[in-house]
């Protein structure tokens, strides 16, 4: 389809398309706004939040929010003996250090983390998986594998494939690009 060309209003056999009809109301009430974009930001992010629901839904089975388990994930994926200072749990779970120390205090809580200083800096922390951690997580990502499973078996091995170079691609170039306001 060329730039120029809209697409039509309603995809065919999707009746109930949310993003279709976004797009149709804006070009109704926007005509002079190329709104194809929302075509794929808009199914991208409403994917995201479906995802999402899903996922955490799994990690509450465990008693875990997302949060919670993307800690544990990380000091398992760190190996044995499973510990990461709370600055490096930051960097691989993308939070800042503040929101990282409290997931960290509710997980000490629930018995699944310990903390101690680190034996080269004393003023520095690690925090690692207790023996209850280890053994949730484990069996919490198993879930998660297969949950994952579930949910990509909605696509065809081939488009998984794509989607997947799609998504790669797209983030390497975002990542590398200026963040600019429009």
């Amino acid at each position: 389809m060329e730039h120029s060309e809209q697409p039509p209003e309603q995809p065919p056999g999707r009746h109930g398309d949310h993003v279709a009809q976004i797009q149709a109301a804006w070009r109704r009430e926007r005509p002079d706004l190329d709104v194809s974009p929302l075509a794929v930001i808009g199914r991208l992010h409403r994917l995201a939040a479906r995802l999402s629901a899903e996922l955490t839904l799994l990690y509450q089975r465990y008693g875990l929010g997302e949060g919670e388990f993307d800690v544990l994930a990380a000091l398992r994926r760190a190996g044995a003996p499973y510990e990461r200072a709370p600055g490096e749990l930051a960097a691989h779970t993308m939070v800042t250090t503040g929101a990282m120390t409290k997931r960290i205090d509710r997980l000490e809580r629930a018995g699944l983390v310990t903390r101690r200083l680190a034996e080269d800096d004393r003023r520095g922390r690690v925090v690692a998986l207790t023996d209850a951690g280890r053994h949730l997580i484990d069996e919490a990502f198993t879930a998660h594998i297969r949950n994952e499973h579930r949910l990509l078996a909605h696509l065809a091995p081939e488009e998984a494939a794509a989607l997947q170079a799609l998504l790669t691609a797209w983030q390497e170039r975002l990542d590398g690009a200026t963040p600019t306001s429009a």
